[in-house]
């Protein structure tokens, strides 16, 4: 979902393997400069990375968990650091090998040459975003999600039907807001999720709809905060994150082949269970 906001979020992960498993490898990666990569291309050795031996990625600051750990990116800790350590490591990259870059969001998918072999910082792959910037393989699929406070009549709501009738929000201009609009035409807008999050808390609205990561992070905001559930998947493509390079990167299709990698042996899984679960359970609205 993230547009020019950043994403502050805690994800559940507990049932919701469909929603948040890997993207099939086999899929052509979006963005990808070449269609595929073969394993002696995509050694640490043979790839043009901006100094030769190493691989340098990049994200925002203050980068947030549960993405990135103290916003320290080196560390290793949070989904997105382990993500980037072990594509590097698919690559032959050890973890002296890796560097960080700190940049702006708007800025790392901007034209123009980058000061990063790779950037990880919740980038969802949009078409308009592939004109400027190649994207990985996605190694995250993003669901929506609906919170409320305890006291709402929306709290008990066990169906989307239950949703109807009730007055929804949701942040302009974003997946969230298309997916609450599907429920509520009359969906109540809001320039930020800090509008939208005072809006819940003073009674405005019953629910607010965001992508699932910030939900938790909103829940557990709020002092009464509940995850109501997901909404089902609309008829539109899965909203999907990315690992972003510079235009016709040669190192695109190596990247997302350590995506794929990483899917097919089940890494992805293992890193989203260590760093993506915690805060509690949301089921799929029927």
């Amino acid at each position: 979902m993230r547009n020019v906001s950043s994403v502050v979020s805690v994800l559940a992960l507990v049932g919701l393997t469909a929603a948040t498993a890997c993207a099939p490898a086999d899929e052509t990666a979006p963005g990808s400069s070449t269609a595929a990569a073969s394993a002696a291309q995509c050694t640490k050795d043979s790839l043009p990375t901006l100094k030769k031996g190493s691989i340098a990625f990049g994200t925002d600051q203050p980068a947030y968990p549960p993405w990135f750990v103290d916003d320290d990116p080196s560390n290793g800790k949070g989904f997105e650091s382990a993500v980037a350590y072990a594509v590097a490591g698919k690559l032959g990259y050890a973890r002296e090998d890796v560097t960080w870059v700190r940049v702006p969001f708007n800025a790392a998918i901007a034209p123009g040459p980058k000061t990063f072999d790779a950037n990880l910082n919740e980038f969802s792959i949009t078409d308009d975003r592939k004109q400027a910037v190649d994207f990985s393989s996605p190694y995250f699929n993003v669901t929506q999600a609906v919170v409320a406070l305890k006291s709402s009549p929306a709290a008990g709501v066990k169906d989307v039907a239950g949703l109807k009738g009730l007055k929804l929000g949701a942040q302009v201009g974003t997946t969230s807001y298309t997916a609450a609009k599907a429920v509520d035409p009359d969906v109540a807008v809001f320039n930020n999720n800090d509008d939208a999050k005072a809006a819940l808390s003073n009674g405005q609205i019953d629910a607010l709809v965001l992508d699932l990561p910030t939900a938790f992070q909103v829940q557990a905001e709020l002092a009464d905060g509940v995850i109501v559930g997901q909404l089902p998947a609309g008829d539109e493509k899965a909203e999907q994150f990315g690992i972003v390079l510079d235009k016709d990167s040669p190192l695109t299709a190596c990247v997302s082949k350590a995506v794929d990698d990483l899917g097919n042996d089940g890494e992805l899984f293992k890193l989203q269970k260590t760093w993506l679960t915690g805060a509690g359970n949301a089921p799929v609205l029927s």
